[in-house]
């Protein structure tokens, strides 16, 4: 009789990434994360629809929209990453191309991140 059983080495090891389940439930949480942030988004987006650059700045000055965006945008970011290192990791067969395209896809994202985190926080501050 075939046994389908993983091994308890393997299990042990957290599978061959040596990540587990860890790498799964963050990309999980970070969906549940963007799901009110991405409604909060969206009827922000309706809100402003037709607003000036004045409006705009007045509304992203105050507090708790500035945070909200900040959070969408690192969370989104983040999940994103987390998404594409599992493309990465799934259909790139080479090693070396496989690693050297995870690691600028998590450089060219977070850079990404970083440069419209400073963009809200200069919009907010009147830059």
């Amino acid at each position: 009789m075939n046994d389908f059983r993983t091994p308890l080495a393997r299990v042990r090891g957290h599978g061959s990434a040596h990540e587990g389940s860890g790498h799964w439930w963050v990309q999980r949480l970070t969906s549940v994360a963007l799901v009110p942030l991405s409604l909060w988004m969206v009827a922000s987006i309706v809100a402003l629809k037709g607003a000036d650059h004045a409006t705009f700045q007045v509304w992203l000055s105050h507090f708790g929209n500035a945070l909200m965006m900040v959070l969408f945008i690192i969370i989104s970011i983040h999940h994103m990453v987390l998404g594409m290192q599992v493309i990465i990791e799934d259909y790139v067969n080479s090693e070396s191309f496989k690693f050297a395209a995870i690691i600028l896809t998590h450089l060219g994202s977070y850079l990404l991140g970083v440069a419209c985190v400073l963009a809200v926080i200069g919009v907010a501050f009147g830059g």
